[in-house]
């Protein structure tokens, strides 16, 4: 039986050598990588939830990592207190509690929409104890949308929302 296997195999086998030699003359060699994918008689387990998941925020489409490296490059620290950076600043609001009850405030905004206000457009709204023209307005331009929308996934990843 093997060598009824081999005398098959080794004919198809050398055809396809030569007709890939063949149709490749005066061609550049190239390496194609197909992927294959086999049926499997079980079920492939779900998705399980990791840390890489917490890192994103849906309601922005940024990214909390990125978010804090904007918030500490930016000096945000200097002058709000949020845990999650580490910050205990006392010029601006608080970043742990302050955000909701403001955005309430604020015509009832979105969080995520009230905290982008917040960084492009600082005297839109002035939380209560606060004077205006504190916050530099320079933020909205300095930022790209991206480090923008990191910064307040940031911020909302450990902000209270109540």
């Amino acid at each position: 039986m093997w060598i009824l296997f081999a005398l098959l195999l080794f004919p198809a086998g050398f055809a396809g050598w030569a007709i890939g030699h063949y149709t490749s003359l005066g061609k550049p060699p190239s390496t194609v990588t197909r992927t294959v994918t086999a049926a499997s008689s079980t079920p492939a387990p779900p998705p399980t939830t990791s840390s890489a998941t917490t890192t994103s925020s849906s309601s922005t489409g940024g990214n909390v990592a990125a978010g804090k490296a904007v918030f500490t490059a930016n000096s945000c620290a200097t002058c709000h207190t949020f845990k999650p950076a580490g910050a205990s600043g006392q010029v601006g609001p608080d970043l742990d509690t302050a955000i909701a009850p403001s955005a309430k405030d604020d015509h009832n905004m979105a969080l995520a929409a009230f905290v982008k206000q917040s960084i492009t457009d600082p005297d839109a709204y002035i939380a209560k104890g606060y004077q205006p023209n504190i916050m530099p307005k320079t933020f909205g331009k300095t930022l790209s949308a991206t480090q923008l929308n990191d910064l307040v996934a940031f911020i909302l990843s450990g902000t209270s929302k109540s």
